[in-house]
Formats: structure tokens, C-alpha cells, sequence
């Protein structure tokens, strides 16, 4: 099984010490990524920053952490199940 991880995701493990951050880091196979959610995140930065109460390059280093632990899925890829996505909400 595959795990996709959305821009709500990883906000809240780049925000806070949780347990989804801790499940995120320790899960022992890749989560997949949307290449879209990099955009979401820059759009973000500077709210992630004040909500984490991080530097700057203490966020950047725990997102590289994160990152080991994905696999970035092209949009290319997702926009055939778009509408299959929505239609299972």
C-alpha cells in the first residue's frame, strides 16, 4: 500500500513534534509526495516558521529529514485520479 502525505500533513509534522511527525520519520517504507505540495509549501513558509517557532534553517533541515522518507509523485501522474479523488470524499 501507498501512502500519500498532503501539504496538511506535512504542515502539521514541520509545525509540531507530534506523532505525525515522529510516524513520519520512523515509518520504515516511502510516503509519496505531490510535486505540488513544494509550491504550497513556499506559498506557507513564512506562516510554518512562525507557527513551529523554528529558524529558518532548522525547518529546512527537518524537511530534508522528511524528504529521505518520500517519493515525489509529478502532477502529470495524479491528474488522472483527480476526479476519482473528490468523487470518494
Amino acid at each position: 500500500m501507498n501512502i500519500v502525505i498532503d501539504s496538511n500533513i506535512l504542515f502539521s509534522a514541520l509545525i509540531k513534534n507530534s506523532k505525525t511527525r515522529k510516524i513520519i520519520l520512523e515509518y520504515d517504507k516511502f510516503f509519496l509526495f505531490p510535486s505540488f505540495i513544494f509550491i504550497e509549501m513556499q506559498r506557507h513558509k513564512n506562516e510554518l516558521l512562525k507557527k513551529s517557532g523554528m529558524f529558518e534553517k532548522d525547518l529546512d533541515n527537518l524537511l530534508r529529514l522528511i524528504l529521505k522518507k518520500v517519493m515525489i509523485v509529478p502532477n502529470e501522474v495524479l491528474i488522472p485520479y483527480k476526479k476519482g479523488a473528490f468523487r470518494n470524499c
